[in-house]
């Protein structure tokens, strides 16, 4: 076996293993970042918004099939206030709704 694939087998590990660990090694600095901590806290709300804006640009909200997922998911996140389940439960009834009564 030539001796470049050898080498080339051996960089090419090596930039693997780097590109694995670095997440790693960086992330025990970001843990005591006050930016970080700021951004945790801050970051769901932001992504729902943006989320609501991308899904609704096109579609009038007095629609039935944008107001229905959307009151599922406002209210059940300001019931339970839990991003997870609401982002779920109302991509659950879009997809219900969109399958069963707006299929065209």
């Amino acid at each position: 076996m030539p001796e470049y694939a050898v080498v080339a087998v051996l960089v090419t590990a090596a930039v693997t293993w780097a590109l694995r660990a670095l997440p790693f090694a960086a992330l025990a600095p970001l843990r005591a970042s006050a930016t970080v901590r700021y951004l945790s806290t801050r970051m769901p709300a932001g992504v729902m918004v943006i989320l609501v804006v991308y899904c609704l640009r096109d579609l009038p909200v007095t629609e039935s099939r944008a107001v229905a997922p959307l009151a599922v998911t406002v209210g059940l996140h300001l019931w339970r206030r839990n991003a997870l389940l609401s982002i779920l439960a109302g991509t659950a009834v879009h997809v219900t709704l969109a399958s069963a009564f707006f299929a065209r």
